[in-house]
């Protein structure tokens, strides 16, 4: 069930059953020669509505753009500060917790959002108490990423061993190919591919990674891989999401 396609009074129905929300977020960045701009996006929302059907969940709307500043030295990538995702996801919530959620689950798709999320959260629980906000103290948000799934990561390893990397990864590409065949990229990929070095701005990162591949080899990517790694995922993200659910 997509939030984005129901009514309010269909929203104000599932409230009665569930205060669980999935809330897909993922990343609008460069991935390399091959890889597609919205990768982190398309991965988090497919995964996503994977498991809002399984467990009969409800799912928002995807957040495309993340905290990606260390890209956009690169043509197409595009983010927001930390300060200010902190700000988006803490009205998001803010808001849905008005309406009377009170579980949010976040699948998210890029690595770079991680610590922003956790800073999110924080933020979220201080306002929500701040404003008096009835249930504020039922509020309880999880961190979901896909690509550290157990079984996502076992069969990376699998199947590229060291080269899958850690950025623009043949596992993601995979992913991209099994949703979206009529959009696969081929490209001549250097056999050199940097790897290893800290992250610092947008300008000093491209110097370091020249073709935005962090030792990875999306050469690899296929889409039945894709289609192992989405089916792996929202097997596993199915449990944690009930699990979620169930914890008091």
């Amino acid at each position: 069930m997509l939030l984005h396609l129901s009514t309010w009074i269909e929203v104000e129905d599932y409230l009665t059953r569930s205060q669980g929300l999935i809330i897909p977020i993922g990343s609008t960045e460069q991935h390399g020669p091959t890889g597609l701009i919205g990768t982190d996006a398309i991965c988090a929302e497919a995964i996503a509505r994977g498991v809002g059907d399984v467990t009969h969940a409800l799912v928002a709307p995807t957040i495309n753009v993340g905290m990606a500043l260390h890209h956009t030295a690169f043509p197409g990538s595009v983010s927001l500060r930390p300060s200010t995702l902190i700000l988006v996801i803490s009205d998001y919530l803010t808001c849905w917790v008005r309406s009377g959620f009170s579980k949010f689950f976040f699948i998210n798709g890029h690595g770079g959002n991680i610590s922003t999320l956790k800073a999110a959260f924080a933020e979220t629980y201080a306002v929500l108490a701040d404003r008096n906000i009835a249930n504020a103290d039922q509020v309880q948000c999880r961190l979901a990423n896909w690509f550290t799934c157990s079984s996502v990561y076992k069969l990376a390893k699998e199947l590229y061993a060291h080269e899958e990397g850690s950025h623009a990864t043949p596992s993601e590409v995979a992913v991209t190919q099994y949703l979206y065949p009529d959009a696969i990229k081929q490209a001549t990929l250097a056999s050199e591919v940097a790897s290893g070095h800290p992250t610092y701005g947008a300008i000093d990162f491209r110097r370091r990674y020249p073709d935005g591949r962090m030792g990875s080899n999306p050469a690899l990517a296929t889409p039945e891989h894709g289609k192992q790694f989405y089916d792996l995922a929202v097997q596993e993200l199915s449990h944690a999401y009930l699990e979620f659910l169930n914890q008091t």
